[in-house]
């Protein structure tokens, strides 16, 4: 005897696809345009993700290194001891960000709209 009915299936994929399309809406995020770098919680520099670029950001333990390439940015170097923010790799998304805390520095992509989480509230 089968446990499933066709419409049982049709419900069963009907609500599949909803749930996917609910996904990728509330975690879509916008592509970011700017990035916001920070050491001692000042603003160092802003700058575009339209094109190419190295920054060295001096903090209490050494020298950070931040990359940028056309739509990402990243922490390529840093002098902490677990290198978490280096860990973190590219950021793309509005609202991602890596923070660098013994060495008090932070990359922050911002765009238009931001993709909060939990964490935002």
């Amino acid at each position: 005897m089968t446990t499933l009915r066709a419409g049982d299936l049709g419900v069963l994929l009907t609500s599949g696809s909803l749930v996917v399309a609910l996904t990728i809406w509330a975690w879509g995020g916008d592509r970011g345009d700017t990035v916001v770098i920070r050491a001692a919680g000042q603003v160092v520099e802003t700058a575009s993700l339209a094109q190419a670029r190295t920054f060295a950001v001096a903090g209490p333990l050494g020298t950070t290194h931040i990359e940028i390439e056309p739509g990402r940015a990243r922490i390529a170097r840093d002098p902490s001891p677990r290198q978490l923010c280096v860990k973190q790799g590219w950021l793309t998304q509005s609202g991602q960000a890596a923070l660098c805390l013994p060495n008090q520095v932070s990359l922050e992509i911002r765009g238009r709209t931001t993709a909060y989480d939990t964490l935002g509230y």
